[in-house]
């Protein structure tokens, strides 16, 4: 048989594999931002969310707060790397306005995040109470995190389209918090079931919208380009006419 330790396991390197596919599956939506030099109604909450959230998790299986968290902290450290990368283009891209607002709150999150550390190691003295802490702050951040769609979500109800809204960021939330909720109950952790069972919630929801609103954001988008291309007609005709009254 199986043992317990064995199946946990399984469903961390699981955790590992759909977390960081989960954090990758926003590139096509990052090549478009970079492509057009704009992030339009792009929404940065999510990637804030995710670069804290990424960072307290890694503090969180740190040896000195939580032994024998390995997984968690290879996954959380893929995190917090690809969130960066994602935030950097994000500012690159933006307006002025934008840019500040969005540096401003990383750098609030730096600051917190070194300020709990700094508390870990000086102020509480056992794992235990250091795993306790951090734990139930790392809940209500890995809460936020897949909370932070629900605006797109809103965007998405108010438009009828899910443009913004890429898919596999919705899937992966989904298959993301499913596997972590999993593995948090082989030996049962709170700080790790809770948040991700909400998550897998959300990631069904927002799954949910897709399907409803999937044939309406492709009619939209056929509309536009037609548009799109009828515009460039009109002015393509207009050179030629333009062209003519010349030569004669």
């Amino acid at each position: 048989m199986v043992s317990t330790e064995a199946i946990r396991t399984i469903l961390g390197v699981a955790g590992n594999i759909t977390a960081v596919t989960l954090f990758l599956s926003t590139v096509p939506t990052f090549l478009v931002i970079w492509k057009k030099r704009s992030v339009e109604q792009y929404s940065p909450v999510p990637y804030l969310a995710s670069f804290f959230n990424c960072g307290l998790w890694v503090l969180y299986g740190m040896p000195f707060v939580h032994p024998h968290s390995l997984l968690v902290v290879t996954t959380n450290g893929a995190g917090v790397a690809i969130e960066l990368v994602y935030l950097l283009i994000f500012l690159m891209c933006s307006d002025k306005r934008k840019r500040l607002k969005v540096a401003l709150i990383m750098l609030l999150e730096i600051l917190f995040f070194g300020v709990l550390v700094i508390l870990m190691l000086i102020v509480v003295h056992t794992p235990q109470q250091r795993s306790t802490i951090v734990g139930s702050i790392s809940v209500a951040a890995n809460i936020l995190m897949y909370a932070a769609p629900l605006s797109v979500m809103k965007l998405v109800i108010t438009t009828k389209s899910v443009e913004y809204m890429p898919f596999l960021l919705s899937l992966f939330c989904f298959s993301n918090g499913l596997c972590w909720f999993l593995y948090a109950l082989v030996p049962f952790d709170p700080f790790i079931a809770v948040p991700n069972g909400i998550g897998a919630l959300l990631g069904i929801l927002q799954l949910v919208l897709y399907a409803t609103f999937y044939k309406s954001t492709k009619r939209m988008l056929a509309a536009r380009k037609e548009k799109t291309e009828m515009g460039l007609a009109v002015i393509d005709t207009s050179k030629n006419q333009n062209g003519n009254v010349a030569h004669s």
